[in-house]
């Protein structure tokens, strides 16, 4: 290759180089910051093709999107001395380049530091409010609260907090066991009641039911006492009937039925007065 041809193609690979270098690119997802020998020069917001100076000018680019930080779990100390084990999250953005370039330089440091503020902003927000506050009504201005005060203290990193969050919070581990048992025990205490309440139920069903027994038996005994009267009754009236019209037949009857009920068992031994009233049928002495 000829020398003159060798530093043409020399001096387009150069004007090339000096023109890559003299250009860069903006994406709608970034902000850059133009550094000259490590001094800022200016921020570049808008997406597109933009200039420098070749070889002095430096590009640092900076999301420019809402960036995402979790910080680790958290066990704090609530205003009715409960313990509570927090996991919250946070949302941040870039807002000032050129101050954020000058505390942390890039984001894994501003998230380190931001995690920091983050857990002490809780620490003292949920330092000041119950159990009662974290679980239901006052979560929402608590979280408030936090963002605000992390938001006073990341204004000069060039970082602005857009929301925090609490994603759970749990009671610690020997908090639990201690609140199950006592879930435990007053579901027991509960379930004793019950029991005695159904026994006491159960007594007063099985009193009940036997002070009606009592009560249907004494009337049927009644009621059978009643119609035993009532036989005797038409029977003695009968019997005195039937005496009335014939007493010496009446006399043999009733000679006949002692008879039969003192002699029933076959195995009876009497010893009475062979001339006694007793036998005065057996001496062939009949009733007319």
């Amino acid at each position: 290759m000829k020398p003159r041809m060798m530093f043409v193609m020399a001096g387009f690979a150069a004007i090339l180089l000096v023109g890559a270098q003299s250009l860069f690119t903006v994406s709608e997802t970034e902000q850059v910051l133009l550094t000259r020998f490590g001094e800022p020069m200016w921020v570049v917001r808008d997406p597109g093709l933009h200039a420098k100076v070749p070889f002095l000018d430096e590009v640092h680019r900076m999301d420019k999107r809402i960036l995402d930080l979790d910080p680790p779990a958290e066990e704090v100390l609530l205003s009715d001395q409960k313990r509570l084990v927090v996991d919250a999250f946070a949302r941040y953005r870039i807002m000032d380049p050129l101050r954020f370039y000058q505390t942390v330089r890039v984001e894994e440091t501003a998230a380190s530091r931001l995690d920091n503020l983050v857990i002490s902003a809780m620490r003292r927000v949920m330092g000041n409010v119950d159990l009662k506050t974290v679980l239901f009504d006052g979560r929402v201005k608590a979280m408030g609260e936090i963002r605000d005060q992390v938001n006073a203290e990341v204004g000069r990193l060039g970082i602005e907090v857009v929301d925090v969050r609490i994603g759970r919070a749990d009671l610690p581990d020997a908090t639990l066991q201690s609140v199950f048992a006592r879930m435990r025990s007053e579901r027991e205490r509960e379930a004793a009641e019950f029991r005695a309440q159904g026994q006491q139920m159960a007594q007063e069903t099985r009193s009940k039911a036997e002070r009606e027994r009592t009560v249907i038996i004494a009337e049927a005994e009644r009621a059978a006492q009643v119609r035993r009267g009532e036989g005797d009754k038409q029977a003695i009236a009968i019997q005195a009937k039937a005496f009335g019209q014939d007493a010496e037949f009446y006399a043999f009857y009733r000679s006949l039925e002692a008879y039969r009920k003192g002699l029933a068992g076959g195995d009876s031994t009497l010893v009475l007065a062979p001339d006694g009233k007793f036998f005065q049928y057996f001496n062939g002495k009949m009733p007319k």
